[in-house]
């Protein structure tokens, strides 16, 4: 019995020095009832899962020899390898309402490309057609898979990245639970979804750009805006019109000593709280009117409101609210 022991005890050895002792930490606290070894009570274990077993990292002692191994049977070395080898899918997504994004296709061809006979051909359009059924089901599916489909043909529209379409897809969803989208459009209330992630995640588009792709028009989607506000589905920051400068700069073409003048500006705004109750869209593009003056990179008035998809007016009185009470000294033209 001994000499078993310790030729266990060797062998705990050999595997700590081979496999560098693989894991250790602390079981009691990571689990509610905490493993203890029958032999000194420790609670710290060495899990060797190439050899498939539990060691206490005190005495030695093997506490289970069947440990099961849930990792890939694999073995890769670099990321293409590993990518080559997994045979899992894509990441589950919000956007896709069922997270399947397999499709059954009916084309009439293989994956060779040859031609499929006509029995074939008939067997993979009824498979399509129930497959389609039985991913939608339920009205909330439906509601579900036609939002789906409007959120992608306004974020294409708006090329928009997956993370915004994610976190609107999740307010549409919370929405929906919430009973707020009966008796309303559902696509007013999936760019109103649009919207309110866009502010979220500092993403900078108007609420004029988002209604342009809706049927219902600005004043639905800000109907449907305020809803979502009012019964606390998103909680929205403020828009910094800071976040608007970078877009509008690039639609001029403007050097970024311009930018950072523009930037400058806004900040010394928000410092004296000029931008309370002003559409950022607007002062941005003040902003960076009054920084082309002075920068000697000029750009017209006409030039910069349609850059920032606002009026001309809107620029006009902007700029001069700020050079007033910042008190700048444009050159004169």
């Amino acid at each position: 019995m001994e000499e078993r022991k310790v030729r266990r005890e060797e062998e705990v050895v050999m595997s700590m020095d081979e496999y560098l002792q693989a894991h250790e930490f602390n079981v009691e606290a990571s689990s509610q009832a905490p493993l203890r070894c029958p032999e000194c009570g420790s609670t710290k274990f060495i899990y060797s899962y190439e050899r498939g077993e539990i060691t206490c990292a005190v005495c030695g002692y093997v506490v289970t020899d069947k440990v099961i191994d849930q990792g890939p049977e694999w073995r890769a070395f670099t990321p293409e390898e590993r990518e080559k080898r997994s045979r899992v899918g894509a990441p589950l997504t919000r956007a896709t309402p069922d997270n399947l994004t397999t499709v059954v296709d009916w084309r009439g061809k293989d994956a060779l490309g040859r031609e499929l006979d006509y029995r074939r051909r008939m067997d993979m359009m009824r498979l399509s057609k129930w497959q389609k059924r039985s991913r939608i089901q339920t009205s909330l599916e439906r509601n579900l898979q036609q939002a789906n489909m409007e959120l992608e043909r306004i974020a294409s529209q708006l090329e928009l990245t997956k993370p915004v379409k994610e976190r609107a897809m999740e307010i549409y969803r919370r929405a929906v639970e919430s009973g707020l989208v009966r008796g309303r459009s559902i696509e007013s209330v999936m760019a109103a979804a649009i919207y309110a992630a866009c502010r979220e995640l500092k993403i900078p588009r108007t609420l004029d750009e988002i209604a342009k792709f809706t049927k219902g028009g600005k004043k639905d989607v800000a109907r449907c805006y305020r809803l979502l506000l009012r019964e606390g589905c998103i909680k929205v920051p403020l828009a910094d019109p800071v976040d608007f400068v970078p877009r509008i700069a690039e639609a001029l073409k403007l050097r970024g000593k311009t930018i950072m003048k523009a930037i400058e500006i806004l900040n010394k705004a928000k410092e004296r709280g000029l931008t309370a109750g002003k559409d950022p869209a607007g002062l941005a593009a003040a902003a960076i009117y009054i920084a082309s003056l002075l920068d000697n990179d000029i750009r017209t008035q006409k030039e910069v409101a349609q850059a920032a998809q606002v009026t001309e007016v809107t620029v006009r009185n902007r700029y001069k609210e700020l050079a007033k009470e910042l008190k700048i000294k444009l050159p004169i033209r």
